[in-house]
């Protein structure tokens, strides 16, 4: 399984990294050059949705077919949570007919809601457990 840790590397920075190599800046919104862990999340259901419907739109439109996915979505800073998050997934369907473009949609939604772990786990919530080791302590 990959091992995955940020690492303090400044005043409100951080460094992403995992044990097969990536890494990624993480940062609050005033420090140029990073993301922030809410830009993150957003950008991993964006990945996750791309990664989930690249079979069924390879399948109808080939190897080589190009899209783009846009998330969006405001924080409620009253509750610091993302209250709703948007997702486009642009492509060009444009050699399909309607009717096509209207059953290849349907596979791809069908496919992100069967298995995109991260919009999965969005929609249902998760516990997440936190704890605190003293490593100055032998």
């Amino acid at each position: 399984m990959t091992e995955l840790w940020v690492e303090r590397t400044g005043v409100r920075r951080y460094t992403g990294r995992s044990s097969r190599g990536a890494e990624v800046l993480v940062g609050s919104e005033d420090v140029e050059g990073v993301f922030t862990p809410g830009e993150l999340l957003k950008i991993a259901l964006a990945a996750c949705s791309g990664l989930s419907s690249d079979h069924p739109l390879r399948a109808r439109l080939g190897d080589d077919y190009q899209t783009t996915i846009r998330v969006s979505g405001d924080a409620d800073r009253d509750q610091e949570r993302y209250p709703l998050l948007v997702e486009d997934l642009e492509v060009d369907l444009s050699a399909l007919t309607p009717e096509e473009v209207a059953k290849l949609t349907t596979i791809v939604e069908r496919s992100i809601d069967k298995v995109c772990t991260v919009g999965r786990t969005l929609k249902s919530g998760t516990e997440v457990r936190f704890g605190v080791t003293d490593v100055g302590r032998g």
